[in-house]
This record gives C-alpha cells, structure tokens and sequence, in this order.
C-alpha cells in the first residue's frame, strides 16, 4: 500500500516546524563542588595575534580534583566580548562558570579580558 502525498506532506511539516526548536536550544555546563579551588596560576600572556582574543587558563574539575587549563588563543567574534572562566561560591558550594562569549553593547571593550586578577599591579601584565 503506497502513503499518499497528503500524509507525507503532513509529516514533512509536522517534522520541520520542530527543527528550528531544536536548532534554538543551548548546552550549558554547570560543575558544583564542596572545595574551593587553588589560587589562579600567572600566566604569561603572548603578545597579542590580530583577530584572536586571549582566553585565560582556569582550574578545571575533572570529577575527582582541580587541573588546570592552560590559557589559549580563541578567534574574535565581532559583536561579543569574551568572559573568563570563573568560579564563585554559591549555596554552599562552587560553581565554575565556563569563558563565554557574551554579546557587546558598547563600544568599548572594558570588560575584555587583559590581565589576570591582581597581576597588573605587581608589574606582570
């Protein structure tokens, strides 16, 4: 027995009006752990690429203990600024919030990242 055209064609509409809902949707990772991490490490931050932004190293978790994540190079989105990795106590716990991109409103950009906490005033950055 063949389908006819009018149920394909319901079908075929009923699955493409999801796709876009599917498209929309974004994966955020959250890590909750009882013990705070170790201080940040000094990186030494390269001399800066043209197009890239430097994304700076963070403790990481790795399921069983903080590793570190060494600094890289991302390539720079025009419109977004990108926000460091960072932890922060919450609830009795901490919570790594992973570096993001995070669109720009302004036309400055002071809160791309430079140097990392504190290194600034000892003369590293």
């Amino acid at each position: 027995m063949k389908p006819s055209l009018a149920l394909i064609a319901a079908i075929l509409v009923s699955t493409s009006a999801a796709l876009p809902l599917q498209a929309a949707a974004q994966v955020s990772i959250n890590v909750n752990i009882g013990s705070e991490p170790p201080p940040l490490r000094y990186e030494r931050v390269p001399s800066p690429r043209s197009g890239y932004v430097w994304a700076p190293g963070y403790w990481d978790w790795n399921g069983h203990t903080h590793v570190w994540a060494d600094g890289h190079w991302v390539r720079e989105r025009p419109g977004y600024v990108y926000e460091r990795a960072e932890w922060y106590q919450e609830n009795g716990g901490w919570h790594l919030r992973k570096g993001k991109w995070k669109a720009h409103k302004g036309k400055h950009h002071e809160d791309r990242y430079h140097c990392p906490p504190g290194q600034a005033k000892k003369g590293n950055c």
